[in-house]
């Protein structure tokens, strides 16, 4: 579950020395500039970045975006109060999440932050681990030997049922799963297309995909909102559910919530503690479908520790290699992969200018890949975050869940979630690809594999 982030107060100038202006990458296409290339291959552009400079200008459009490709300088910008939530990703997410605790900035989000913080204490964790153990167990029932597996799909209905039985006590979310399964997909595709190609008025042409774009986005608004009036006729009396504390929440004038920014809070727990965890979970096991020796030590690992019994979150701990093999498939393979902010004011990033109401881009995906932080970077390699090893990566190179005062107050839920499914599903299951399957990477807001129909074989 990831809600991204800016920080605390770190000032962000360094130096004294004359301020540069950051190297203009040349290439691009007419009219488009790097939005083009955003488009035919991000990956590999955002990949080549660093080449050009730790601190980069490129054209989105008519504007002129700066992208931050050195680790340091990123964690800098998070911990800095002069650059907040903003840019072409959130304004675009804002279609989607509304203004909730994701794409608020200043007080609000504090405030809207100190609500939520209690649902994800370490002792609440325990507690949704048994929904999460609960569901994990019923995905690996629901197979048959030798059957064909939709894994993202299914990982995605397991993830939307943990996230809403665990943290808004809805039982019925079976029946929506299927269909916010879909309006989020054709929702993704959607954004990103407009993150990176800011023509507004060219999505309100009633074309084909347009049109899918605006059913699906109605589609899950609703769902929401069904959602939230089932929970509102369960009551909430003592319940300790994050939905349950929205409802009775107020705001610094002692009203209660608006509807509306319940509704968007929803909005972005089901979406960050969906998507983000499905397709990690998807990456997860086909990288594991590709290393059999580090699927062998996973399952041994578990045996050992629950011996056939269900995994329970008290095991955790003693999952180490469980919990290199989720820490590692978050490297090479992060769901959530391109981000962005905006300058408040004209500031000093590293020696560069800055200007006010800048748009800054910086890519996790980029830089968990880059050969000058990873040894091998390219290898799916769990072990490399064995502590002898993980002490020499350097800070902020790897930050799956962000840094700062807006870090994802979700990271252990998530975490939690990621590897007690793991756990369950992979000792009573071996699989493998089959014809159908193609692993090539969807882009959109979300990294995740284009088919993934894996064979279920029983242990």
């Amino acid at each position: 579950m990831t809600v991204e982030s800016t920080a605390s107060a770190i000032p962000a100038t360094t130096t004294t020395a004359p301020l540069r202006t950051p190297p203009l990458v040349q290439g691009g296409a007419p009219v488009l500039g790097h939005a083009w290339n955003l488009v035919r291959d991000p990956l590999g552009f955002l990949a080549a970045l660093r080449d050009h400079g730790d601190l980069v200008r490129i054209r989105l459009g008519p504007k002129t975006a700066y992208a931050v490709n050195d680790p340091e300088l990123v964690g800098r910008m998070l911990k800095s109060p002069e650059y907040i939530v903003g840019g072409p990703l959130w304004d675009t997410l804002e279609v989607l999440l509304g203004k909730g605790v994701a794409t608020s900035n200043g007080q609000v989000h504090r405030r809207q932050r100190r609500m939520m913080q209690p649902a994800f204490r370490p002792e609440r964790i325990a507690d949704y681990a048994r929904v999460m153990a609960e569901e994990a167990q019923a995905t690996a029932a629901r197979w048959d030997h030798g059957s064909t597996v939709d894994v993202s799909a299914e990982m995605f209905r397991t993830a939307v049922r943990i996230v809403s039985r665990s943290l808004l006590e809805v039982d019925s979310i079976g029946e929506k799963a299927d269909r916010i399964s879909d309006s989020l997909h054709t929702v993704f595709e959607g954004l990103y297309r407009r993150m990176v190609l800011s023509v507004g008025p060219l999505y309100r042409v009633p074309t084909p995909a347009n049109r899918r774009f605006e059913r699906a986005l109605a589609d899950l608004h609703a769902l929401v909102d069904e959602i939230i009036a089932e929970r509102r006729a369960l009551g909430t009396g003592q319940e300790q559910d994050l939905l349950a504390e929205l409802l009775r929440a107020h705001d610094e004038t002692g009203e209660p919530l608006a509807d509306q920014e319940i509704h968007d809070h929803v909005v972005s727990l089901v979406v960050a503690g969906a998507e983000n965890v499905a397709s990690t979970l998807a990456w997860t096991f086909h990288l594991l479908t590709e290393h059999p020796e580090q699927e062998r030590r996973l399952v041994e690992e578990v045996n050992s520790v629950a011996s056939g019994r269900p995994v329970a979150f008290a095991d955790l701990k003693e999952l180490p290699h469980t919990r290199n093999v989720v820490t590692e498939a978050m490297r090479i393979r992060p769901a959530a992969w391109i981000f962005t902010r905006r300058s408040v004011a004209e500031t000093d990033l590293g020696g560069y200018r800055i200007p006010a109401d800048a748009d800054i881009v910086y890519s996790v995906y980029a830089m968990q890949r880059d050969p000058r932080s990873f040894e091998r970077h390219l290898e799916f390699d769990p072990d490399r975050w064995n502590p002898e090893r993980a002490a020499s990566v350097p800070e902020f190179a790897m930050m799956p869940f962000s840094v700062g005062n807006r870090k994802c107050p979700g990271d252990h839920f998530s975490l939690a979630e990621l590897t007690l499914i793991l756990a369950t599903v992979l000792p009573k299951w071996r699989l493998s690809p089959v014809e159908s399957t193609d692993t090539a990477t969807k882009v959109g807001i979300t990294l995740h594999p284009k088919k993934l129909v894996l064979r279920a074989q029983r242990r």
